[in-house]
């Protein structure tokens, strides 16, 4: 939706929520919000998250086991909060707040989860953030970009009040774009993604993690984790008709510890898909 339909230049705001529940009580319940003021001059973004649900674990590093699998159950409850302002054109400043608490059963007791020295917080714990943000955003379209530039940088401190965690710290991350349109009907995007947490003891459920389905698609989110993370792809699209599109993918990327970065064993990811565009 738009907080201003009678002008062409505001980005469309949007709400998402969903729910889900199985048979071995597992749930899975969130709501996101992206929110565009009139003439853009505020920006909002919310997540709220309760979750139980199984993931798989494999242990800290770039270069863990696919033998090594072990199957851990997370209960989560997160909430973000991050408010930008337009202070001069394009480029906005503000906040950035959050609170995530973690909780994890291991019904096996036998896996690296349970046995690896470098996992921390096995039982899960708390954390709070309080940061600062800085983008700088010219692109075309928030929905589906043709041309322009997309940097955005957050800071976090991670201070040491509870108990549970006894974890102080801090991190960062780092989300540039480019979009440019190679003709009427193609559309070349590049994105590099860098994130990095720093802190003695951290929890591993804190740890940058390699996978999602936005970056390094294809990946198993948490497949690989460590204190930082490096991703690049490019996208190309191809929008041979108003309502339908093709587009093609590929990009690298890798997580490892401190003073250790090299371009080795980086992991390649690829693939395609097809779009509708609906109004």
């Amino acid at each position: 939706f738009y907080t201003d339909k009678k002008d062409p230049n505001n980005r469309t705001s949007n709400f998402i929520g969903h729910a889900s529940y199985s048979t071995k009580r597992t749930y899975n319940i969130g709501v996101s919000g992206d929110l565009w003021t009139k003439g853009n001059e505020y920006h909002f973004i919310t997540d709220i998250r309760f979750k139980k649900m199984p993931f798989n674990f494999y242990g800290i590093g770039n270069n863990t086991a696919e033998a090594d699998v072990d199957a851990i159950v997370q209960k989560q409850f997160r909430i973000l909060f991050d408010a930008e302002k337009a202070f001069v054109k394009d480029a906005y400043t503000g906040i950035s707040l959050g609170f995530e608490n973690y909780v994890y059963t291991d019904e096996g007791n036998n896996g690296i989860y349970s046995t690896s020295p470098q996992v921390f917080n096995r039982v899960g714990g708390a954390v709070l953030y309080v940061g600062v943000s800085q983008s700088y955003d010219t692109r075309n379209s928030n929905n589906y970009p043709t041309k322009g530039f997309f940097g955005r940088v957050t800071y976090q401190a991670l201070p040491n009040i509870f108990a549970s965690s006894n974890f102080t710290g801090h991190q960062m991350r780092l989300n540039v774009r480019n979009f440019w349109s190679l003709n009427k009907k193609v559309v070349l995007g590049v994105q590099g993604f860098y994130h990095t947490l720093q802190g003695q003891n951290i929890p591993f459920y804190l740890y940058p993690q390699l996978g999602n389905d936005q970056v390094m698609r294809g990946y198993y989110t948490g497949r690989y984790r460590d204190e930082n993370l490096i991703a690049t792809q490019a996208e190309l699209r191809y929008r041979f008709m108003n309502r339908f599109g093709v587009v093609a993918f590929a990009g690298t990327g890798k997580v490892f510890e401190n003073n250790r970065f090299s371009l080795n064993n980086l992991k390649p990811n690829y693939g395609f898909g097809a779009r509708y565009f609906f109004d």
